[in-house]
């Protein structure tokens, strides 16, 4: 009983898990954010994903490879730094 318990757990927070990769309904389209990035002052965005409840990516700015996470419905950058 014990081990079945725990099965069901297990499958509940992979699914919750899986369910919190995918972008929200409201969420600004993957291609808008990569436009608000650039006005950022990025030059590229090599990576782009829906990852705990934010946009997280990877991209090129002022020369350097830099990860950033952004608002999931305006696409503002809301954190980032150096890619090492």
């Amino acid at each position: 009983m014990k081990a079945a318990a725990i099965l069901v757990l297990g499958t509940l927070a992979v699914a919750s898990a899986a369910r919190a990769d995918q972008p929200g309904p409201d969420w600004m389209p993957m291609e808008q954010v990569k436009a608000k990035v650039i006005e950022f002052g990025y030059s590229q965005v090599t990576k782009l994903e829906a990852d705990d409840g934010q946009w997280e990516g990877e991209g090129i700015k002022n020369g350097q490879k830099m990860e950033f996470h952004a608002d999931p419905k305006t696409g503002v950058v809301v954190r980032e730094k150096p890619d090492h």
